[in-house]
């Protein structure tokens, strides 16, 4: 379905991972907007397709989110997908909460995106600009302009990796650094190492140590600032109900929001399951694990790295290092968000992120989902359960 040039949409939705992709199946199916009038923007011609790339970077075997939280419209959808012909193949679910493995999660989610033909109703192209027409909006891509009544942006944090101070004089200086979460990143396109490096905490980190150690066992180190913190969850499940969410949306104070935010997150957490993996591997000599803040790198004379540690005098040499050090934590869009934001006079907190009301209005008939979303529905705001929660409030927009 080519992009209408010259007509007026209901909606474009820019991003078209998780959040976009299930949200663009929630306005046609559920809330029956015309599909020919509904529009989702991303540079990647297949929805997912970003997706699918981390998560093969990392090496996930299942999801850290339950059953229920998927991308089709029925919570019990998944399940029911397990117990066909199709889905019957593929089915794996772990305790707790009956996760789905990612290779059964993954082909559920292209089954959906194939039987409602959403990749019909996208536009390869990247946003430029944001602009008021009349009682709708332009927006500026690659791709050309697109007229609609509504936008609602869908943007996740995957175009701003965390690259620590270190790490980018590294990378300048040509040395064998990569993130986990490069676009051009591909664990699997690896050439041969003798030793490396994962350098991160988290569920990224361990699960992409342990799938390279997997590889090549004894040759990969793990190297973190903090030893493990296990969590099952990367927030209380008290945040997807009103257990929490009652107590946080009585807080007017955006600034304390974003303190029970941050307070919220167990960043560089490790579920139980994934830890005890970890630890057999370890105790196996198939993986080593370091706890250490790195004081600098450099290149060494054939072209590895030496990396200095605050915990010891001496240093650790790879010819590989691979970072899982998350996300900036700054607000997702880059230049041309920024540029809509000072333009339109868009009201943001003091931690940059927008001030929207219930329905996730960020002003007439401009909508927000994802991480940009989080003073309104909480930490859990850029997860799978984030888009299902977004969901609701959009029932109601205008």
């Amino acid at each position: 379905m080519p992009p209408i040039k010259n007509s007026m949409l209901d909606w474009v939705i820019i991003g078209g991972g998780v959040h976009g992709t299930h949200l663009s199946h929630v306005l046609t199916g559920r809330l029956r907007w015309p599909r020919d009038r509904v529009r989702v923007l991303d540079p990647h011609p297949v929805s997912l397709m970003r997706w699918d790339q981390m998560t093969a970077n990392v090496g996930m075997r299942f999801m850290r989110s339950s059953f229920v939280h998927h991308l089709d419209l029925d919570p019990f959808a998944l399940k029911r997908f397990a117990q066909t012909p199709e889905g019957a193949s593929l089915a794996q679910f772990a305790y707790p909460y009956k996760r789905p493995s990612h290779a059964f999660f993954q082909h559920h989610a292209q089954c959906v995106v194939r039987q409602y033909r959403l990749d019909e109703m996208r536009v390869q192209g990247r946003a430029s600009g944001l602009r008021r027409s009349g009682e709708g909006w332009l927006v500026e891509t690659t791709a050309g302009t697109l007229r609609t009544q509504r936008v609602l942006l869908a943007l996740g944090l995957s175009e701003q990796p965390c690259w620590p101070g270190w790490a980018r004089a590294l990378r300048d200086a040509g040395g064998p650094v990569h993130h986990l979460f490069d676009e051009d990143f591909r664990r699997d396109q690896l050439p041969a190492w003798r030793h490396a490096i994962v350098v991160g905490g988290g569920i990224s980190a361990v699960q992409a140590a342990l799938t390279l150690a997997e590889r090549e066992p004894g040759t990969v180190t793990l190297l973190a600032r903090h030893e493990s913190r296990v969590h099952q969850l990367d927030s209380e499940p008290g945040w997807m109900g009103p257990k929490y969410l009652s107590a946080f949306h009585l807080q007017h104070n955006l600034v304390r929001r974003r303190t029970a935010i941050d307070g919220a997150r167990h960043r560089g957490s490790v579920p139980p399951g994934v830890q005890r993996r970890f630890r057999h591997v370890v105790s196996a000599s198939h993986l080593a694990h370091h706890v250490a803040e790195i004081t600098g790198a450099t290149v060494g004379p054939l072209g590895g790295v030496q990396l200095r540690l605050d915990a010891s005098p001496s240093r650790l040499t790879a010819d590989l290092v691979v970072l899982a050090t998350g996300f900036e934590a700054q607000r997702p869009g880059g230049a041309w968000l920024d540029e809509s934001v000072e333009s339109l006079g868009l009201r943001c907190s003091a931690c940059g992120y927008p001030i929207v009301d219930r329905t996730l209005r960020w002003a007439d008939g401009l909508y927000v989902t994802g991480p940009l979303a989080e003073l309104e529905l909480g930490p859990v705001a850029r997860n799978i359960i984030g888009a299902r929660m977004a969901s609701k409030r959009l029932a109601h927009a205008a």
